[in-house]
């Protein structure tokens, strides 16, 4: 039995490996993307995505408002990424990737992980207050079958101390 917990030691390839965490301007979403910066830097070949999701426009009847409202929307994104981006690498020295997405973010998050051969979790911070979020609630129930990839819950009650403890 031992045998099979230790087999003949193998070369392990250098691969990439980075950590998807969702941002937004949540509590949750901060916890949750301290928790990742200091995982990531703890993995070898380990990285961060950083990924935030845009809801498509509402005014679709009028096309020049709802284009301008978009380009809007993803400016806003850009500039709170590069915000924490900016942070994580004063806080650890961790560069992360950023993508921003238009749709629904639960459907958007599938499609990119889908895509990406590197993710190696998914990180969400689920809510201290009102409930987990409904990230959580999605990715904890049927959907989390279909992920190439573990689902990392960090409780939005924490502190910056105890996640920096744990990580």
């Amino acid at each position: 039995m031992v045998e099979d917990i230790h087999g003949p030691i193998r070369p392990v390839a250098k691969r990439h490996r980075r950590l998807l965490v969702v941002i937004d301007d949540s509590p949750e979403s901060k916890i949750a993307v301290r928790f990742a910066a200091a995982r990531a830097v703890h993995i070898t070949g380990g990285g961060l995505i950083l990924f935030h999701c845009t809801r498509p426009g509402e005014f679709q009847h009028w096309m020049a408002v709802a284009d301008r409202m978009r380009e809007e929307a993803r400016e806003e994104a850009e500039e709170l990424l590069a915000g924490v981006s900016q942070r994580l690498n004063d806080y650890c020295g961790v560069e992360p990737e950023t993508v921003v997405a238009e749709g629904e973010p639960q459907e958007e998050l599938v499609k990119y992980i889908n895509s990406r051969d590197d993710v190696f979790g998914l990180v969400l911070g689920a809510g201290a207050e009102a409930g987990p979020g409904p990230l959580v609630d999605y990715f904890t129930g049927a959907a989390i079958c279909d992920l190439p990839c573990p689902v990392f819950i960090v409780p939005g009650h924490m502190t910056y101390d105890q996640v920096d403890a744990m990580a």
